[in-house]
Protein backbone atom coordinates (compact mmCIF):
# COMPACT_ATOMS: atom_id res chain seq x y z
CA UNK A 1 0.00 0.00 0.00
CA UNK A 2 0.77 3.83 -0.24
CA UNK A 3 2.92 4.73 2.96
CA UNK A 4 1.78 8.27 4.73
CA UNK A 5 4.60 9.99 3.43
CA UNK A 6 3.45 12.84 1.00
CA UNK A 7 4.98 12.80 -2.07
CA UNK A 8 3.88 16.32 -2.98
CA UNK A 9 6.40 19.16 -2.46
CA UNK A 10 4.01 21.75 -0.04
CA UNK A 11 4.40 25.20 -0.10
CA UNK A 12 3.46 25.77 3.31
CA UNK A 13 -0.12 26.00 5.30
CA UNK A 14 -1.97 28.51 3.41
CA UNK A 15 -0.27 28.04 -0.18
CA UNK A 16 -1.96 25.12 -2.53
CA UNK A 17 0.15 21.94 -3.22
CA UNK A 18 1.47 21.76 -6.46
CA UNK A 19 -0.75 19.17 -7.06
CA UNK A 20 -3.58 21.15 -5.93
CA UNK A 21 -2.59 23.74 -8.16
CA UNK A 22 -2.42 21.70 -11.20
CA UNK A 23 -5.77 20.04 -10.18
CA UNK A 24 -7.49 23.39 -9.92
CA UNK A 25 -6.16 24.44 -13.07
CA UNK A 26 -7.65 23.02 -16.22
CA UNK A 27 -6.41 25.73 -18.57
CA UNK A 28 -2.64 24.97 -17.73
CA UNK A 29 -0.99 23.08 -20.24
CA UNK A 30 2.35 22.14 -21.17
CA UNK A 31 4.52 24.83 -23.15
CA UNK A 32 7.70 22.60 -23.79
CA UNK A 33 6.89 20.73 -26.99
CA UNK A 34 9.63 20.18 -29.50
CA UNK A 35 9.82 22.14 -32.41
CA UNK A 36 9.31 20.33 -35.19
CA UNK A 37 10.08 16.87 -33.28
CA UNK A 38 9.13 13.88 -33.13
CA UNK A 39 6.96 13.89 -30.03
CA UNK A 40 3.17 14.19 -29.45
CA UNK A 41 1.29 15.74 -26.55
CA UNK A 42 -1.21 13.17 -24.35
CA UNK A 43 -3.69 16.25 -23.04
CA UNK A 44 -5.54 13.59 -20.23
CA UNK A 45 -3.92 15.68 -17.79
CA UNK A 46 -3.68 19.48 -16.96
CA UNK A 47 0.25 19.55 -17.80
CA UNK A 48 0.40 17.99 -20.63
CA UNK A 49 2.79 15.06 -21.22
CA UNK A 50 5.12 14.57 -24.53
CA UNK A 51 4.80 10.93 -25.81
CA UNK A 52 8.26 10.21 -27.46
CA UNK A 53 7.54 9.24 -31.10
CA UNK A 54 10.20 6.79 -33.10
CA UNK A 55 11.52 9.34 -35.74
CA UNK A 56 13.79 6.97 -37.91
CA UNK A 57 13.51 5.23 -41.23
CA UNK A 58 10.84 2.98 -40.76
CA UNK A 59 8.46 5.59 -39.27
CA UNK A 60 8.62 7.83 -41.91
CA UNK A 61 8.63 4.62 -44.97
CA UNK A 62 5.34 3.67 -46.86
CA UNK A 63 5.45 0.37 -47.95
CA UNK A 64 4.01 -0.25 -51.47
CA UNK A 65 2.72 -3.25 -52.45
CA UNK A 66 1.18 -4.60 -55.88
CA UNK A 67 -1.74 -6.86 -56.37
CA UNK A 68 -3.43 -8.33 -58.74
CA UNK A 69 -6.34 -11.19 -60.13
CA UNK A 70 -5.42 -13.92 -62.01
CA UNK A 71 -8.33 -15.83 -63.98
CA UNK A 72 -9.35 -17.16 -67.66
CA UNK A 73 -11.10 -14.61 -69.65
CA UNK A 74 -14.28 -16.86 -70.71
CA UNK A 75 -16.74 -18.09 -68.55
CA UNK A 76 -16.07 -20.49 -65.81
CA UNK A 77 -18.62 -23.51 -67.00
CA UNK A 78 -17.90 -26.87 -65.69
CA UNK A 79 -14.34 -26.41 -64.92
CA UNK A 80 -13.80 -25.20 -61.18
CA UNK A 81 -14.82 -22.91 -59.53
CA UNK A 82 -17.46 -23.40 -61.63
CA UNK A 83 -20.64 -21.59 -62.83
CA UNK A 84 -21.85 -21.25 -59.72
CA UNK A 85 -19.19 -18.76 -58.75
CA UNK A 86 -19.60 -15.29 -59.74
CA UNK A 87 -15.97 -14.22 -60.24
CA UNK A 88 -16.71 -10.52 -60.93
CA UNK A 89 -18.63 -9.79 -57.89
CA UNK A 90 -15.88 -12.07 -56.26
CA UNK A 91 -13.01 -9.34 -57.82
CA UNK A 92 -15.16 -6.04 -57.05
CA UNK A 93 -15.45 -7.40 -53.37
CA UNK A 94 -11.75 -9.08 -52.90
CA UNK A 95 -10.71 -5.21 -54.63
CA UNK A 96 -12.29 -3.20 -52.02
CA UNK A 97 -11.65 -5.25 -49.13
CA UNK A 98 -7.48 -4.77 -50.76
CA UNK A 99 -8.16 -1.09 -51.22
CA UNK A 100 -9.77 -0.87 -47.46
CA UNK A 101 -6.46 -3.17 -45.79
CA UNK A 102 -3.96 -1.30 -47.43
CA UNK A 103 -5.80 1.88 -46.25
CA UNK A 104 -5.59 0.92 -42.67
CA UNK A 105 -2.38 -0.16 -43.18
CA UNK A 106 -0.60 3.19 -44.28
CA UNK A 107 0.39 1.21 -47.46
CA UNK A 108 0.82 2.35 -50.89
CA UNK A 109 -1.06 -0.09 -53.40
CA UNK A 110 -0.79 -0.86 -56.54
CA UNK A 111 -3.63 -2.63 -57.89
CA UNK A 112 -3.96 -4.30 -61.80
CA UNK A 113 -6.97 -3.06 -63.03
CA UNK A 114 -7.66 -6.22 -65.16
CA UNK A 115 -7.26 -9.76 -64.31
CA UNK A 116 -4.17 -11.61 -65.24
CA UNK A 117 -5.50 -13.38 -68.13
CA UNK A 118 -2.70 -15.47 -69.55
CA UNK A 119 1.43 -16.28 -68.28
CA UNK A 120 2.45 -13.69 -70.93
CA UNK A 121 1.12 -11.37 -68.66
CA UNK A 122 1.85 -12.54 -65.50
CA UNK A 123 5.77 -12.59 -66.32
CA UNK A 124 5.58 -8.97 -67.32
CA UNK A 125 3.82 -8.04 -64.23
CA UNK A 126 6.14 -9.53 -61.73
CA UNK A 127 9.28 -7.80 -64.01
CA UNK A 128 7.28 -4.66 -63.14
CA UNK A 129 7.32 -5.22 -59.62
CA UNK A 130 10.76 -6.52 -59.34
CA UNK A 131 11.98 -3.71 -61.41
CA UNK A 132 9.96 -1.16 -59.17
CA UNK A 133 11.24 -2.66 -55.87
CA UNK A 134 8.06 -3.16 -54.42
CA UNK A 135 7.87 -4.48 -51.10
CA UNK A 136 5.69 -7.04 -51.83
CA UNK A 137 3.06 -9.00 -53.91
CA UNK A 138 -0.21 -9.81 -53.53
CA UNK A 139 -1.73 -12.62 -55.94
CA UNK A 140 -5.52 -13.48 -55.71
CA UNK A 141 -6.22 -16.52 -57.43
CA UNK A 142 -9.99 -16.60 -58.98
CA UNK A 143 -9.15 -19.50 -61.05
CA UNK A 144 -8.00 -23.05 -60.79
CA UNK A 145 -7.83 -23.56 -64.36
CA UNK A 146 -5.00 -23.12 -67.76
CA UNK A 147 -2.07 -20.53 -66.18
CA UNK A 148 -3.56 -19.77 -62.74
CA UNK A 149 -1.79 -21.92 -60.64
CA UNK A 150 1.37 -21.50 -62.87
CA UNK A 151 1.14 -18.11 -62.39
CA UNK A 152 1.04 -18.32 -58.53
CA UNK A 153 4.28 -20.10 -58.87
CA UNK A 154 6.05 -17.71 -60.62
CA UNK A 155 4.96 -14.83 -57.87
CA UNK A 156 6.08 -17.26 -55.32
CA UNK A 157 9.53 -17.64 -57.05
CA UNK A 158 10.18 -14.26 -57.86
CA UNK A 159 12.64 -12.01 -56.02
CA UNK A 160 10.06 -10.05 -53.91
CA UNK A 161 7.54 -11.60 -51.11
CA UNK A 162 4.14 -12.52 -51.51
CA UNK A 163 1.51 -13.56 -50.32
CA UNK A 164 -1.10 -15.65 -52.65
CA UNK A 165 -4.88 -15.77 -51.64
CA UNK A 166 -6.93 -18.30 -53.03
CA UNK A 167 -10.84 -18.51 -52.11
CA UNK A 168 -12.26 -21.98 -51.29
CA UNK A 169 -13.24 -23.47 -54.91
CA UNK A 170 -10.00 -21.94 -56.58
CA UNK A 171 -7.49 -24.81 -55.56
CA UNK A 172 -7.16 -28.20 -54.88
CA UNK A 173 -4.19 -29.49 -52.53
CA UNK A 174 -2.77 -30.63 -55.93
CA UNK A 175 -2.16 -27.08 -56.58
CA UNK A 176 -1.31 -25.35 -53.39
CA UNK A 177 1.19 -28.17 -53.03
CA UNK A 178 3.57 -27.01 -55.32
CA UNK A 179 4.20 -23.54 -53.59
CA UNK A 180 3.03 -24.07 -49.66
CA UNK A 181 6.73 -24.54 -48.97
CA UNK A 182 7.98 -22.18 -50.97
CA UNK A 183 10.49 -19.38 -49.22
CA UNK A 184 9.31 -16.10 -49.53
CA UNK A 185 5.87 -16.58 -50.18
CA UNK A 186 2.77 -17.84 -47.81
CA UNK A 187 -0.44 -19.36 -49.09
CA UNK A 188 -3.55 -18.25 -47.91
CA UNK A 189 -6.59 -21.20 -49.28
CA UNK A 190 -9.72 -19.84 -47.46
CA UNK A 191 -12.88 -17.35 -48.20
CA UNK A 192 -11.62 -15.71 -44.53
CA UNK A 193 -10.32 -12.69 -45.90
CA UNK A 194 -8.67 -11.52 -43.16
CA UNK A 195 -5.89 -14.10 -43.66
CA UNK A 196 -5.02 -12.22 -46.29
CA UNK A 197 -5.29 -8.91 -44.90
CA UNK A 198 -2.51 -10.16 -41.80
CA UNK A 199 -0.60 -11.33 -45.06
CA UNK A 200 -0.46 -7.94 -46.33
CA UNK A 201 0.38 -6.83 -42.71
CA UNK A 202 3.15 -9.00 -42.68
CA UNK A 203 4.81 -7.84 -45.64
CA UNK A 204 4.27 -3.66 -44.56
CA UNK A 205 5.87 -5.07 -41.22
CA UNK A 206 8.71 -6.90 -43.40
CA UNK A 207 9.46 -3.64 -45.39
CA UNK A 208 9.31 -1.70 -42.05
CA UNK A 209 12.15 -3.45 -40.16
CA UNK A 210 14.19 -3.89 -43.06
CA UNK A 211 14.64 -0.47 -42.60
CA UNK A 212 14.62 0.24 -39.28
CA UNK A 213 17.12 2.11 -36.91
CA UNK A 214 18.14 1.02 -33.00
CA UNK A 215 19.90 3.08 -31.19
CA UNK A 216 22.23 0.92 -29.09
CA UNK A 217 23.83 3.15 -26.12
CA UNK A 218 26.97 1.15 -25.14
CA UNK A 219 30.55 1.25 -24.23
CA UNK A 220 32.89 4.02 -25.86
CA UNK A 221 32.32 3.47 -29.09
CA UNK A 222 29.88 5.47 -31.92
CA UNK A 223 29.17 3.19 -35.04
CA UNK A 224 26.81 1.60 -37.33
CA UNK A 225 26.58 -2.57 -37.68
CA UNK A 226 23.65 -4.58 -39.46
CA UNK A 227 21.72 -6.73 -37.24
CA UNK A 228 22.37 -10.30 -39.45
CA UNK A 229 19.43 -10.54 -41.95
CA UNK A 230 16.96 -8.66 -40.50
CA UNK A 231 17.79 -5.38 -42.08
CA UNK A 232 17.91 -3.34 -38.96
CA UNK A 233 20.61 -0.95 -38.48
CA UNK A 234 22.42 -0.78 -35.26
CA UNK A 235 23.62 2.70 -33.90
CA UNK A 236 25.75 2.36 -31.25
CA UNK A 237 25.88 5.64 -28.99
CA UNK A 238 28.53 5.82 -26.29
CA UNK A 239 27.11 5.04 -22.48
CA UNK A 240 28.20 8.43 -21.70
CA UNK A 241 26.34 10.15 -23.69
CA UNK A 242 23.14 8.82 -21.80
CA UNK A 243 24.54 10.00 -18.34
CA UNK A 244 25.64 12.92 -19.30
CA UNK A 245 22.10 14.30 -20.96
CA UNK A 246 20.78 12.46 -17.88
CA UNK A 247 22.56 14.84 -15.28
CA UNK A 248 22.14 18.28 -16.87
CA UNK A 249 18.34 17.63 -17.92
CA UNK A 250 16.28 19.08 -15.06
CA UNK A 251 12.96 18.04 -13.75
CA UNK A 252 10.22 19.46 -15.77
CA UNK A 253 6.57 20.17 -15.42
CA UNK A 254 5.89 17.23 -17.47
CA UNK A 255 7.70 14.55 -15.64
CA UNK A 256 6.37 15.61 -12.47
CA UNK A 257 3.29 15.09 -14.44
CA UNK A 258 3.61 11.70 -15.53
CA UNK A 259 5.12 10.59 -12.49
CA UNK A 260 2.11 11.81 -10.76
CA UNK A 261 -0.09 10.05 -12.92
CA UNK A 262 2.02 6.72 -12.57
CA UNK A 263 1.62 6.99 -8.40
CA UNK A 264 -2.30 7.80 -9.01
CA UNK A 265 -2.75 4.64 -11.10
CA UNK A 266 -0.40 2.29 -8.97
CA UNK A 267 -2.69 -0.23 -7.21
CA UNK A 268 0.06 -0.06 -4.85
CA UNK A 269 3.63 1.17 -4.15
CA UNK A 270 6.12 -0.75 -1.96
CA UNK A 271 9.72 0.63 -1.71
CA UNK A 272 9.84 3.19 -4.70
CA UNK A 273 9.31 6.52 -3.89
CA UNK A 274 7.87 9.65 -5.55
CA UNK A 275 11.38 10.65 -6.43
CA UNK A 276 12.57 7.31 -7.75
CA UNK A 277 9.37 7.55 -9.78
CA UNK A 278 10.50 11.21 -10.98
CA UNK A 279 13.58 9.83 -11.74
CA UNK A 280 12.49 7.07 -13.95
CA UNK A 281 10.10 8.97 -15.38
CA UNK A 282 13.07 11.52 -16.69
CA UNK A 283 14.90 8.56 -18.15
CA UNK A 284 12.27 8.61 -20.47
CA UNK A 285 12.47 11.91 -21.97
CA UNK A 286 16.15 11.60 -21.87
CA UNK A 287 15.90 8.80 -23.90
CA UNK A 288 13.57 10.86 -26.44
CA UNK A 289 16.43 13.33 -26.82
CA UNK A 290 18.54 10.45 -28.22
CA UNK A 291 16.14 8.58 -29.73
CA UNK A 292 15.15 12.03 -31.94
CA UNK A 293 18.88 13.53 -32.52
CA UNK A 294 20.01 9.94 -34.04
CA UNK A 295 16.87 9.58 -35.84
CA UNK A 296 16.06 6.30 -34.64
CA UNK A 297 12.44 3.83 -34.74
CA UNK A 298 14.00 1.94 -31.40
CA UNK A 299 16.38 1.81 -28.51
CA UNK A 300 18.21 -0.13 -26.24
CA UNK A 301 20.77 0.09 -23.44
CA UNK A 302 23.75 -1.76 -21.68
CA UNK A 303 21.86 -0.19 -18.96
CA UNK A 304 23.33 -2.64 -16.00
CA UNK A 305 26.76 -1.99 -17.26
CA UNK A 306 26.52 1.60 -17.67
CA UNK A 307 24.14 2.20 -14.75
CA UNK A 308 24.40 -0.15 -12.28
CA UNK A 309 26.95 1.39 -10.41
CA UNK A 310 26.19 4.88 -10.59
CA UNK A 311 23.07 6.82 -8.92
CA UNK A 312 21.79 7.54 -12.50
CA UNK A 313 17.81 5.88 -12.64
CA UNK A 314 18.12 2.37 -13.98
CA UNK A 315 15.77 3.09 -17.15
CA UNK A 316 13.18 -0.12 -15.88
CA UNK A 317 9.81 2.77 -16.12
CA UNK A 318 11.06 4.15 -19.23
CA UNK A 319 11.75 1.51 -21.45
CA UNK A 320 8.09 0.28 -20.05
CA UNK A 321 6.80 3.26 -21.51
CA UNK A 322 8.33 3.77 -24.61
CA UNK A 323 7.36 0.33 -25.53
CA UNK A 324 3.86 0.97 -24.12
CA UNK A 325 4.28 4.17 -27.07
CA UNK A 326 4.99 1.41 -29.89
CA UNK A 327 8.47 2.07 -29.59
CA UNK A 328 10.95 -1.16 -29.29
CA UNK A 329 12.44 -1.20 -26.21
CA UNK A 330 15.17 -3.89 -25.53
CA UNK A 331 17.35 -4.26 -22.38
CA UNK A 332 20.92 -4.97 -21.47
CA UNK A 333 21.42 -4.18 -25.47
CA UNK A 334 20.26 -7.36 -26.33
CA UNK A 335 19.76 -7.53 -30.40
CA UNK A 336 18.00 -10.08 -30.58
CA UNK A 337 15.07 -8.97 -28.15
CA UNK A 338 15.65 -5.30 -30.50
CA UNK A 339 14.38 -7.41 -33.52
CA UNK A 340 11.79 -9.31 -31.36
CA UNK A 341 10.51 -6.57 -29.96
CA UNK A 342 9.94 -5.09 -33.39
CA UNK A 343 8.48 -8.57 -34.72
CA UNK A 344 5.62 -8.14 -32.29
CA UNK A 345 4.90 -4.40 -32.21
CA UNK A 346 5.00 -4.25 -36.16
CA UNK A 347 2.98 -7.19 -36.60
CA UNK A 348 0.51 -7.33 -33.63
CA UNK A 349 0.17 -3.50 -32.68
CA UNK A 350 0.63 -4.91 -29.03
CA UNK A 351 4.52 -4.39 -26.46
CA UNK A 352 6.30 -7.69 -25.70
CA UNK A 353 7.95 -8.48 -22.18
CA UNK A 354 11.68 -9.35 -22.45
CA UNK A 355 12.22 -11.65 -19.38
CA UNK A 356 14.52 -14.26 -17.95
CA UNK A 357 13.36 -17.58 -18.21
CA UNK A 358 13.36 -19.69 -14.96
CA UNK A 359 12.13 -22.75 -14.58
CA UNK A 360 9.38 -24.04 -12.09
CA UNK A 361 9.59 -27.85 -12.14
CA UNK A 362 6.62 -28.14 -9.58
CA UNK A 363 4.30 -27.75 -12.66
CA UNK A 364 6.27 -27.78 -15.44
CA UNK A 365 6.22 -23.84 -15.98
CA UNK A 366 8.32 -21.41 -17.20
CA UNK A 367 8.52 -17.70 -15.02
CA UNK A 368 9.51 -14.81 -17.25
CA UNK A 369 10.95 -12.58 -14.53
CA UNK A 370 12.56 -8.88 -15.73
CA UNK A 371 11.87 -5.48 -14.67
CA UNK A 372 10.75 -3.74 -17.78
CA UNK A 373 7.50 -5.21 -18.65
CA UNK A 374 4.70 -2.77 -20.43
CA UNK A 375 1.28 -1.70 -19.42
CA UNK A 376 -0.55 -1.65 -22.48
CA UNK A 377 -0.45 -5.65 -23.27
CA UNK A 378 -3.38 -5.79 -24.39
CA UNK A 379 -2.37 -3.62 -27.28
CA UNK A 380 -1.72 0.11 -27.93
CA UNK A 381 -4.99 1.61 -28.42
CA UNK A 382 -6.18 -0.61 -25.23
CA UNK A 383 -6.70 -0.07 -21.31
CA UNK A 384 -3.34 -0.82 -19.91
CA UNK A 385 -3.16 -3.73 -17.27
CA UNK A 386 -3.61 -2.42 -13.45
CA UNK A 387 0.43 -2.54 -12.12
CA UNK A 388 2.13 -1.75 -8.91
CA UNK A 389 5.06 0.53 -8.21
CA UNK A 390 8.25 -1.23 -7.08
CA UNK A 391 11.84 -1.51 -6.79
CA UNK A 392 13.82 -2.92 -8.65
CA UNK A 393 15.32 -6.55 -7.45
CA UNK A 394 18.13 -4.01 -7.01
CA UNK A 395 16.75 -2.10 -3.87
CA UNK A 396 16.61 1.05 -5.93
CA UNK A 397 15.25 2.77 -8.80
CA UNK A 398 11.48 2.19 -9.63
CA UNK A 399 9.88 -0.97 -11.42
CA UNK A 400 6.15 -0.92 -12.63
CA UNK A 401 4.84 -4.23 -12.16
CA UNK A 402 1.61 -5.49 -14.29
CA UNK A 403 -0.28 -7.55 -13.47
CA UNK A 404 -1.02 -10.39 -16.24
CA UNK A 405 -4.58 -11.44 -17.02
CA UNK A 406 -4.70 -15.73 -15.77
CA UNK A 407 -5.85 -17.93 -18.22
CA UNK A 408 -4.68 -15.44 -21.19
CA UNK A 409 -2.69 -17.10 -24.06
CA UNK A 410 0.46 -15.82 -24.55
CA UNK A 411 3.28 -16.24 -27.20
CA UNK A 412 6.91 -16.38 -26.86
CA UNK A 413 9.26 -15.79 -29.11
CA UNK A 414 13.28 -15.55 -29.07
CA UNK A 415 14.57 -13.86 -32.64
CA UNK A 416 18.55 -15.61 -32.53
CA UNK A 417 20.42 -13.68 -34.91
CA UNK A 418 22.41 -15.52 -37.34
CA UNK A 419 25.39 -15.09 -39.73
CA UNK A 420 26.65 -15.48 -43.51
CA UNK A 421 26.84 -19.53 -42.43
CA UNK A 422 23.38 -19.61 -40.58
CA UNK A 423 19.78 -18.26 -40.87
CA UNK A 424 18.21 -16.12 -38.12
CA UNK A 425 16.21 -18.80 -36.51
CA UNK A 426 12.79 -17.81 -34.29
CA UNK A 427 11.97 -20.06 -31.18
CA UNK A 428 8.22 -19.36 -30.85
CA UNK A 429 6.08 -21.15 -27.47
CA UNK A 430 2.41 -20.33 -26.86
CA UNK A 431 0.74 -21.12 -24.00
CA UNK A 432 -1.54 -19.72 -21.20
CA UNK A 433 -0.82 -16.99 -18.20
CA UNK A 434 -1.24 -19.34 -14.56
CA UNK A 435 0.15 -16.62 -12.36
CA UNK A 436 2.06 -13.55 -11.05
CA UNK A 437 4.19 -14.38 -9.07
CA UNK A 438 5.55 -12.39 -6.16
CA UNK A 439 9.04 -10.82 -5.38
CA UNK A 440 9.41 -11.22 -2.51
CA UNK A 441 9.34 -13.59 -0.82
CA UNK A 442 10.97 -15.54 -4.06
CA UNK A 443 14.16 -13.87 -5.46
CA UNK A 444 14.60 -12.00 -8.50
CA UNK A 445 13.08 -9.60 -10.87
CA UNK A 446 9.86 -8.24 -9.37
CA UNK A 447 8.00 -8.84 -12.80
CA UNK A 448 7.35 -12.52 -12.64
CA UNK A 449 4.73 -13.95 -14.86
CA UNK A 450 4.43 -17.50 -15.01
CA UNK A 451 3.27 -19.11 -18.04
CA UNK A 452 2.51 -23.11 -18.85
CA UNK A 453 3.32 -23.86 -22.39
CA UNK A 454 1.89 -25.86 -24.48
CA UNK A 455 3.70 -29.56 -25.82
CA UNK A 456 6.40 -31.07 -23.66
CA UNK A 457 9.49 -29.01 -23.78
CA UNK A 458 11.64 -29.75 -20.98
CA UNK A 459 11.38 -26.83 -18.58
CA UNK A 460 15.00 -27.09 -17.17
CA UNK A 461 15.91 -26.75 -20.62
CA UNK A 462 13.72 -24.43 -22.52
CA UNK A 463 15.90 -22.89 -25.00
CA UNK A 464 16.53 -19.30 -25.46
CA UNK A 465 17.05 -16.14 -23.21
CA UNK A 466 15.62 -12.93 -23.35
CA UNK A 467 12.27 -14.29 -25.32
CA UNK A 468 9.89 -11.58 -25.79
CA UNK A 469 6.34 -12.75 -24.07
CA UNK A 470 2.86 -11.41 -25.16
CA UNK A 471 -0.39 -11.78 -25.15
CA UNK A 472 -2.32 -13.79 -27.89
CA UNK A 473 -1.80 -17.13 -29.71
CA UNK A 474 0.32 -15.91 -32.60
CA UNK A 475 2.49 -19.23 -32.96
CA UNK A 476 1.31 -19.81 -36.59
CA UNK A 477 1.65 -16.19 -37.49
CA UNK A 478 5.16 -15.96 -36.36
CA UNK A 479 5.93 -19.16 -38.35
CA UNK A 480 3.89 -17.75 -41.51
CA UNK A 481 6.21 -14.55 -40.92
CA UNK A 482 9.53 -16.21 -40.87
CA UNK A 483 8.56 -17.83 -43.72
CA UNK A 484 7.80 -14.87 -46.12
CA UNK A 485 11.36 -13.53 -44.95
CA UNK A 486 13.22 -16.19 -44.83
CA UNK A 487 13.85 -16.83 -41.25
CA UNK A 488 13.55 -20.38 -39.54
CA UNK A 489 10.91 -21.22 -36.90
CA UNK A 490 11.20 -23.48 -34.70
CA UNK A 491 7.60 -24.37 -32.71
CA UNK A 492 9.16 -25.23 -28.90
Amino acid sequence: MHSGRCPLRCCGSHSFSRREFLQGSATVLASSVLAGGCSSVMTGSPVAQRRIKACGPASKYVPTLRAAFVRRKEDYGMLWPGAVYDGEAARQMYTEKIKATADKLGAKLDMRAEAIHSLAEAESWIAQGEGAKADGFVLVVLDRQQHSWPTAQKVAQSSLPSIIFSPLGTSFTTNTVHVAETPGCVVYSTNDFGQAAYGMKMLCAGAKMRRTRCVVIRGTKRYDSPLADTGITLRHVPAPVFIEEYNRTPESEEMLTMADDYMRRARRRTGATHQDVINGVKSYYVAGKILEAEGADAISMDCLGALGEIKVSLPCIAWSRMNDDGIPAACEADYGAVASHVLVQYLFDRPGFQQDPVADTADDSIIGAHCSCPTRLNGFGERPEPFDLMHHHGNRDAVPRPLWRIGQRATSIDLLPGNKDTPTTVLVSAGTVVENMDVPPSGGCVVSVKVKFDGDQEVLSFPGFHQIFFYGDYKHQVKDFCQLFGFTAQIV
